[in-house]
C-alpha cells in the first residue's frame, strides 16, 4: 500500500484529503506545518507528500528547499496543494522540488489525477 503525508494547516483539509486518499488505498500520516512534516519523513519518508504553500513555523516552500537537503531512503514525490494559483508560484513551486501541482478546492478526482502523473496512483 503507499503511503501519503498530507501536510496543511488546515484540519479540515487534512481531513478532506485523508479521505480521498484512503479511498484512493493510501496509508496516511498527517503534519500541520513543515517543520512537523520534516520530522515526519526523517521518520519514515512516505511515497507521496501532499504539500500546502502558506503555513505557519515552516511553509511549503521552505520545507521542500531542506526536505531536498535530507538525506532519505528515498525522495517523495510532492504535489503542492494550494489556493495560490499564479504562474510565478507555480513555477517557484516546481523549481523549488514540487513534482505537480493542484488547487484547492480540489475533489477526488482531480487529486487521483495528479498522483498518478507522479506515478504513484
Amino acid at each position: 500500500m503507499k503511503s501519503c503525508l498530507v501536510v496543511d494547516d488546515s484540519k479540515v483539509i487534512r481531513k478532506v484529503a485523508r479521505h480521498i486518499l484512503e479511498t484512493l488505498n493510501f496509508t496516511v500520516d498527517e503534519a500541520g506545518d513543515g517543520q512537523e512534516a520534516l520530522i515526519a519523513c526523517k521518520a519514515s519518508a512516505p511515497d507521496v507528500i501532499l504539500l500546502d504553500w502558506n503555513m505557519p513555523v515552516m511553509s511549503g516552500i521552505e520545507f521542500l528547499r531542506v526536505l531536498g537537503e535530507t538525506d532519505l531512503p528515498h525522495r517523495p514525490k510532492v504535489v503542492f496543494c494550494t489556493t495560490e494559483n499564479g504562474m510565478g508560484h507555480i513555477r517557484a513551486a516546481i523549481d523549488a522540488g514540487a513534482d505537480e501541482y493542484v488547487m484547492k478546492p480540489f475533489d477526488r478526482e482531480t487529486l487521483e489525477s495528479k498522483l498518478q502523473i507522479v506515478g504513484v496512483a
